[in-house]
Protein backbone atom coordinates (compact mmCIF):
# COMPACT_ATOMS: atom_id res chain seq x y z
CA UNK A 1 0.00 0.00 0.00
CA UNK A 2 1.36 3.50 -0.77
CA UNK A 3 0.69 6.70 1.53
CA UNK A 4 -0.65 10.05 0.35
CA UNK A 5 2.59 12.39 0.15
CA UNK A 6 2.42 14.68 3.10
CA UNK A 7 4.35 18.16 3.21
CA UNK A 8 7.80 17.86 5.16
CA UNK A 9 7.68 20.10 7.98
CA UNK A 10 10.71 21.32 10.49
CA UNK A 11 9.73 20.26 13.98
CA UNK A 12 11.68 20.82 16.88
CA UNK A 13 11.11 18.82 20.07
CA UNK A 14 11.96 20.25 23.66
CA UNK A 15 12.34 18.49 26.54
CA UNK A 16 13.90 19.92 29.46
CA UNK A 17 16.35 17.80 31.68
CA UNK A 18 15.05 16.39 34.54
CA UNK A 19 13.03 19.70 35.10
CA UNK A 20 11.88 19.84 38.64
CA UNK A 21 15.07 18.28 39.85
CA UNK A 22 16.97 20.61 37.87
CA UNK A 23 15.44 23.49 39.32
CA UNK A 24 15.80 22.33 43.16
CA UNK A 25 19.55 22.36 42.26
CA UNK A 26 19.74 25.47 40.57
CA UNK A 27 18.31 27.26 43.62
CA UNK A 28 19.87 25.56 45.80
CA UNK A 29 23.52 25.03 45.33
CA UNK A 30 23.82 22.55 48.33
CA UNK A 31 21.93 19.88 46.08
CA UNK A 32 24.49 20.44 42.98
CA UNK A 33 25.87 16.83 42.29
CA UNK A 34 24.16 15.13 44.72
CA UNK A 35 21.38 12.51 44.50
CA UNK A 36 18.14 14.12 44.31
CA UNK A 37 14.47 13.38 43.91
CA UNK A 38 11.29 15.88 44.24
CA UNK A 39 8.50 14.14 45.68
CA UNK A 40 6.24 13.17 49.01
CA UNK A 41 8.06 11.45 52.12
CA UNK A 42 8.51 8.07 52.22
CA UNK A 43 6.41 8.16 55.89
CA UNK A 44 3.30 10.25 54.15
CA UNK A 45 3.60 6.65 51.36
CA UNK A 46 5.13 9.63 48.95
CA UNK A 47 5.96 9.39 45.38
CA UNK A 48 8.87 10.70 43.43
CA UNK A 49 7.28 13.06 40.67
CA UNK A 50 11.32 14.08 39.44
CA UNK A 51 15.03 12.43 39.88
CA UNK A 52 18.05 14.21 39.62
CA UNK A 53 20.59 12.27 36.95
CA UNK A 54 22.60 11.32 39.78
CA UNK A 55 19.67 9.49 41.36
CA UNK A 56 18.81 7.96 38.09
CA UNK A 57 22.29 6.10 38.43
CA UNK A 58 20.75 4.52 41.36
CA UNK A 59 17.75 3.30 39.55
CA UNK A 60 15.35 6.37 41.13
CA UNK A 61 13.20 7.20 38.81
CA UNK A 62 9.57 8.90 38.32
CA UNK A 63 6.72 7.32 39.55
CA UNK A 64 8.59 5.68 42.14
CA UNK A 65 6.86 5.24 45.46
CA UNK A 66 9.58 7.44 47.66
CA UNK A 67 10.48 4.70 50.23
CA UNK A 68 11.75 2.53 47.50
CA UNK A 69 13.62 5.30 46.29
CA UNK A 70 15.44 5.79 49.32
CA UNK A 71 15.69 2.10 49.76
CA UNK A 72 17.58 2.25 46.23
CA UNK A 73 19.53 5.48 47.31
CA UNK A 74 19.94 5.76 51.10
CA UNK A 75 21.42 8.94 50.80
CA UNK A 76 18.94 10.27 48.71
CA UNK A 77 18.02 13.82 49.29
CA UNK A 78 13.95 14.47 49.32
CA UNK A 79 12.78 17.45 48.35
CA UNK A 80 8.91 19.08 48.25
CA UNK A 81 7.80 20.29 44.61
CA UNK A 82 7.27 23.71 44.19
CA UNK A 83 4.73 23.52 41.45
CA UNK A 84 4.23 27.60 41.42
CA UNK A 85 8.35 27.69 40.63
CA UNK A 86 8.05 25.17 38.31
CA UNK A 87 5.19 26.74 36.43
CA UNK A 88 6.84 30.60 36.68
CA UNK A 89 10.36 28.60 34.89
CA UNK A 90 7.94 27.01 32.16
CA UNK A 91 6.36 30.59 31.61
CA UNK A 92 9.77 31.91 30.58
CA UNK A 93 10.99 28.81 28.68
CA UNK A 94 7.95 29.43 26.32
CA UNK A 95 8.45 32.76 25.75
CA UNK A 96 11.71 31.57 24.23
CA UNK A 97 9.61 29.71 21.96
CA UNK A 98 7.42 32.36 20.82
CA UNK A 99 10.12 34.41 19.36
CA UNK A 100 11.16 31.73 17.03
CA UNK A 101 7.00 30.59 15.94
CA UNK A 102 3.45 31.07 17.28
CA UNK A 103 2.51 27.00 16.72
CA UNK A 104 3.99 25.98 19.80
CA UNK A 105 2.03 22.91 21.04
CA UNK A 106 2.99 22.44 24.49
CA UNK A 107 2.74 18.48 26.67
CA UNK A 108 3.36 19.45 29.95
CA UNK A 109 5.49 21.71 31.91
CA UNK A 110 8.63 20.91 30.39
CA UNK A 111 7.93 20.03 26.61
CA UNK A 112 6.68 21.48 23.62
CA UNK A 113 6.49 20.66 19.71
CA UNK A 114 7.62 23.75 17.41
CA UNK A 115 6.89 23.83 14.21
CA UNK A 116 9.54 25.80 12.16
CA UNK A 117 8.73 25.91 8.66
CA UNK A 118 7.59 29.64 8.83
CA UNK A 119 9.65 31.10 11.56
CA UNK A 120 9.29 34.42 12.73
CA UNK A 121 12.79 35.11 11.89
CA UNK A 122 12.90 33.76 8.47
CA UNK A 123 15.75 31.52 9.66
CA UNK A 124 16.05 28.45 6.94
CA UNK A 125 17.64 25.63 9.60
CA UNK A 126 15.20 23.97 12.35
CA UNK A 127 18.55 23.07 13.75
CA UNK A 128 20.34 26.23 14.14
CA UNK A 129 16.66 27.56 15.75
CA UNK A 130 16.88 24.40 18.69
CA UNK A 131 20.55 25.25 19.60
CA UNK A 132 19.62 29.14 19.95
CA UNK A 133 16.20 28.11 21.99
CA UNK A 134 19.02 25.77 24.07
CA UNK A 135 21.49 28.35 24.41
CA UNK A 136 18.67 30.98 25.36
CA UNK A 137 16.87 28.47 27.73
CA UNK A 138 20.50 27.96 29.50
CA UNK A 139 21.28 31.82 29.42
CA UNK A 140 18.19 32.84 31.11
CA UNK A 141 17.52 30.10 33.77
CA UNK A 142 20.12 28.28 34.21
CA UNK A 143 18.91 25.21 32.99
CA UNK A 144 19.61 22.39 30.17
CA UNK A 145 17.16 21.56 27.93
CA UNK A 146 17.81 18.58 24.72
CA UNK A 147 15.74 19.19 21.45
CA UNK A 148 15.54 16.66 18.34
CA UNK A 149 14.98 17.81 15.40
CA UNK A 150 13.37 15.58 12.30
CA UNK A 151 10.35 16.26 9.64
CA UNK A 152 7.47 15.04 11.84
CA UNK A 153 6.29 14.95 15.66
CA UNK A 154 7.14 11.68 16.01
CA UNK A 155 10.81 11.62 14.54
CA UNK A 156 11.09 14.75 16.85
CA UNK A 157 10.14 13.41 19.97
CA UNK A 158 12.32 10.24 19.56
CA UNK A 159 15.19 12.44 18.24
CA UNK A 160 15.29 14.76 21.98
CA UNK A 161 15.52 11.40 23.69
CA UNK A 162 18.59 10.19 21.91
CA UNK A 163 21.41 12.48 23.78
CA UNK A 164 20.38 13.53 26.90
CA UNK A 165 21.14 15.48 29.17
CA UNK A 166 21.83 19.08 27.41
CA UNK A 167 21.46 17.01 23.69
CA UNK A 168 20.46 18.04 20.03
CA UNK A 169 19.76 15.48 17.64
CA UNK A 170 18.85 16.13 13.62
CA UNK A 171 17.20 13.58 11.80
CA UNK A 172 16.80 14.48 8.34
CA UNK A 173 14.28 13.31 5.59
CA UNK A 174 16.80 10.82 3.26
CA UNK A 175 17.86 8.67 6.99
CA UNK A 176 14.78 9.12 8.96
CA UNK A 177 13.09 5.29 7.62
CA UNK A 178 16.90 3.81 8.05
CA UNK A 179 16.96 5.51 11.55
CA UNK A 180 13.59 3.81 12.59
CA UNK A 181 14.22 0.87 10.78
CA UNK A 182 16.90 0.46 13.59
CA UNK A 183 15.11 1.68 16.28
CA UNK A 184 14.16 -0.92 19.75
CA UNK A 185 10.52 -1.42 19.37
CA UNK A 186 10.35 -0.36 23.04
CA UNK A 187 11.53 2.74 21.95
CA UNK A 188 8.85 3.65 20.10
CA UNK A 189 6.95 6.61 21.40
CA UNK A 190 3.60 5.23 21.70
CA UNK A 191 4.58 1.58 22.71
CA UNK A 192 4.18 0.51 25.62
CA UNK A 193 5.65 -2.56 27.93
CA UNK A 194 3.18 -4.52 27.25
CA UNK A 195 2.56 -3.77 23.55
CA UNK A 196 6.03 -4.40 23.44
CA UNK A 197 6.23 -8.36 25.24
CA UNK A 198 3.23 -8.76 22.50
CA UNK A 199 5.18 -7.85 19.57
CA UNK A 200 8.25 -9.49 21.02
CA UNK A 201 5.99 -12.72 20.57
CA UNK A 202 5.74 -12.05 16.91
CA UNK A 203 9.31 -11.82 16.67
CA UNK A 204 9.40 -7.87 15.97
CA UNK A 205 12.08 -6.72 18.02
CA UNK A 206 12.92 -3.27 16.07
CA UNK A 207 11.50 -0.97 13.31
CA UNK A 208 12.88 -3.21 10.65
CA UNK A 209 11.17 -6.47 11.76
CA UNK A 210 7.96 -3.98 12.20
CA UNK A 211 7.55 -2.52 8.42
CA UNK A 212 7.91 -6.33 6.66
CA UNK A 213 4.33 -6.89 7.99
CA UNK A 214 1.42 -5.24 6.01
CA UNK A 215 -1.09 -3.00 7.48
CA UNK A 216 -3.59 -6.11 7.04
CA UNK A 217 -2.07 -7.96 9.20
CA UNK A 218 -0.98 -4.93 11.82
CA UNK A 219 -4.39 -4.49 11.97
CA UNK A 220 -5.21 -7.86 12.97
CA UNK A 221 -2.56 -8.24 15.42
CA UNK A 222 -3.01 -5.27 17.40
CA UNK A 223 -6.70 -3.40 16.12
CA UNK A 224 -7.05 0.03 14.87
CA UNK A 225 -3.23 0.94 16.08
CA UNK A 226 -1.78 -0.94 13.49
CA UNK A 227 -2.67 1.33 10.84
CA UNK A 228 -0.88 3.66 12.93
CA UNK A 229 2.42 1.27 13.57
CA UNK A 230 2.25 0.83 9.72
CA UNK A 231 2.40 4.60 9.15
CA UNK A 232 5.34 5.36 11.57
CA UNK A 233 7.42 2.84 10.84
CA UNK A 234 7.77 4.56 7.33
CA UNK A 235 8.35 8.12 9.17
CA UNK A 236 4.73 9.03 7.74
CA UNK A 237 3.16 11.21 10.96
CA UNK A 238 1.56 13.94 9.02
CA UNK A 239 -0.10 15.15 12.67
CA UNK A 240 0.23 18.95 12.95
CA UNK A 241 1.38 20.70 15.89
CA UNK A 242 -1.30 22.44 17.31
CA UNK A 243 -0.86 25.54 19.10
CA UNK A 244 -3.46 26.82 21.97
CA UNK A 245 -5.36 23.57 21.67
CA UNK A 246 -8.65 23.13 24.17
CA UNK A 247 -8.20 19.82 25.86
CA UNK A 248 -11.09 17.11 25.99
CA UNK A 249 -9.86 16.54 29.61
CA UNK A 250 -7.11 16.71 31.83
CA UNK A 251 -5.83 13.82 33.64
CA UNK A 252 -2.59 12.50 35.44
CA UNK A 253 -1.11 8.94 36.03
CA UNK A 254 1.46 6.77 37.93
CA UNK A 255 3.07 3.92 37.01
CA UNK A 256 4.43 2.28 39.61
CA UNK A 257 8.34 0.14 39.93
CA UNK A 258 6.77 -1.93 42.81
CA UNK A 259 3.12 -3.05 42.28
CA UNK A 260 0.59 -1.40 45.32
CA UNK A 261 -0.18 -3.91 47.54
CA UNK A 262 -2.34 -1.89 50.31
CA UNK A 263 -5.04 0.58 49.95
CA UNK A 264 -3.58 3.02 52.06
CA UNK A 265 -0.40 3.59 49.77
CA UNK A 266 -3.31 3.64 46.92
CA UNK A 267 -5.21 6.54 48.24
CA UNK A 268 -1.97 8.06 48.74
CA UNK A 269 -1.09 7.96 45.35
CA UNK A 270 -4.79 8.97 44.20
CA UNK A 271 -4.20 11.70 46.40
CA UNK A 272 -0.88 12.97 44.15
CA UNK A 273 -2.77 12.59 41.14
CA UNK A 274 -5.91 14.47 42.05
CA UNK A 275 -3.39 17.28 43.25
CA UNK A 276 -1.85 17.17 39.63
CA UNK A 277 -4.78 16.97 38.20
CA UNK A 278 -6.35 20.25 40.37
CA UNK A 279 -3.23 22.25 38.94
CA UNK A 280 -3.73 21.38 35.36
CA UNK A 281 -6.99 22.45 35.80
CA UNK A 282 -6.20 25.77 37.05
CA UNK A 283 -3.61 26.50 34.77
CA UNK A 284 -6.62 25.77 31.88
CA UNK A 285 -8.90 27.82 34.05
CA UNK A 286 -11.52 25.73 33.82
CA UNK A 287 -13.34 22.26 35.96
CA UNK A 288 -15.03 19.45 34.97
CA UNK A 289 -18.36 17.24 35.44
CA UNK A 290 -16.75 13.63 34.63
CA UNK A 291 -14.00 12.00 37.07
CA UNK A 292 -12.92 8.74 35.63
CA UNK A 293 -10.86 6.11 37.29
CA UNK A 294 -7.94 4.26 36.08
CA UNK A 295 -6.51 0.96 37.24
CA UNK A 296 -4.02 -1.26 35.99
CA UNK A 297 -3.75 -4.37 37.96
CA UNK A 298 -0.63 -6.31 38.21
CA UNK A 299 -1.02 -8.83 35.38
CA UNK A 300 -1.51 -6.13 33.21
CA UNK A 301 -6.11 -6.02 33.25
CA UNK A 302 -7.27 -2.21 32.89
CA UNK A 303 -10.23 -1.40 34.45
CA UNK A 304 -12.16 2.52 33.71
CA UNK A 305 -14.71 3.73 36.41
CA UNK A 306 -16.27 7.13 35.64
CA UNK A 307 -19.11 9.19 37.30
CA UNK A 308 -20.64 12.40 36.06
CA UNK A 309 -21.30 15.25 38.68
CA UNK A 310 -24.33 17.67 38.11
CA UNK A 311 -21.92 20.39 39.00
CA UNK A 312 -18.47 21.52 37.89
CA UNK A 313 -15.30 20.22 39.87
CA UNK A 314 -11.87 21.10 40.20
CA UNK A 315 -10.05 20.89 43.56
CA UNK A 316 -8.30 18.14 44.77
CA UNK A 317 -10.63 17.09 47.83
CA UNK A 318 -13.67 17.15 45.66
CA UNK A 319 -11.97 15.18 42.67
CA UNK A 320 -10.59 12.85 45.71
CA UNK A 321 -14.42 12.16 46.85
CA UNK A 322 -15.67 11.21 43.64
CA UNK A 323 -12.59 9.05 43.22
CA UNK A 324 -12.99 7.17 46.62
CA UNK A 325 -16.45 6.03 45.51
CA UNK A 326 -15.16 4.84 42.43
CA UNK A 327 -12.47 2.76 44.16
CA UNK A 328 -15.35 0.37 45.37
CA UNK A 329 -16.30 -0.60 41.76
CA UNK A 330 -12.64 -2.08 41.28
CA UNK A 331 -11.07 -5.05 42.52
CA UNK A 332 -8.68 -2.95 44.52
CA UNK A 333 -8.77 -4.25 47.87
CA UNK A 334 -8.37 -7.74 46.65
CA UNK A 335 -5.59 -7.19 43.83
CA UNK A 336 -2.10 -5.44 43.40
CA UNK A 337 -1.69 -2.32 41.33
CA UNK A 338 0.84 -1.32 38.99
CA UNK A 339 -1.08 1.95 37.54
CA UNK A 340 -3.46 4.53 38.51
CA UNK A 341 -4.78 7.48 36.88
CA UNK A 342 -7.36 10.18 37.71
CA UNK A 343 -9.28 12.27 34.51
CA UNK A 344 -11.17 15.17 34.35
CA UNK A 345 -13.33 15.62 31.12
CA UNK A 346 -16.66 16.85 30.41
CA UNK A 347 -14.62 20.72 30.85
CA UNK A 348 -15.87 24.10 31.42
CA UNK A 349 -13.64 25.41 28.72
CA UNK A 350 -15.39 22.50 26.06
CA UNK A 351 -18.76 23.31 27.07
CA UNK A 352 -18.31 26.78 26.54
CA UNK A 353 -16.66 26.19 23.33
CA UNK A 354 -19.56 24.01 21.97
CA UNK A 355 -21.21 27.19 23.65
CA UNK A 356 -20.20 29.66 21.42
CA UNK A 357 -20.07 27.60 18.23
CA UNK A 358 -24.00 27.37 19.03
CA UNK A 359 -24.19 30.79 19.45
CA UNK A 360 -22.39 31.93 16.25
CA UNK A 361 -23.92 29.57 14.36
CA UNK A 362 -28.10 30.93 15.93
CA UNK A 363 -27.13 34.39 15.11
CA UNK A 364 -25.21 33.90 11.07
Amino acid sequence: MSLPPIPIRKIIHVDMDAFFASVEQRDNPDLRGKPLAVGGSPSQRGVVAAASYEARKFGVHSAMPSRTAVQRCPHLILVRPRFDVYREVSDQIHEIFNRYTDLVEPLSLDEAYLDVTENKLGMPSATLIAKEIKEAIFRETRLTASAGVSINKFLAKTASGINKPDGLTLITPDKAEAFIEKLPIEDFYGIGKVTAQKMHSYGIYNGADLKKLSEVDLIKKFGKTGSYYFRIVRAYDDRPVVANRIPKSIGAEESFAEDLADRYSMVAALEELAETVERRLDSNGTGGRTVTLKVKYGDYQQVTRSKTLNESIKSSHEIMKVVTTLMSATEIEQRNVRLLGVQVSSLDCDRDEQEYVQLTIEFA
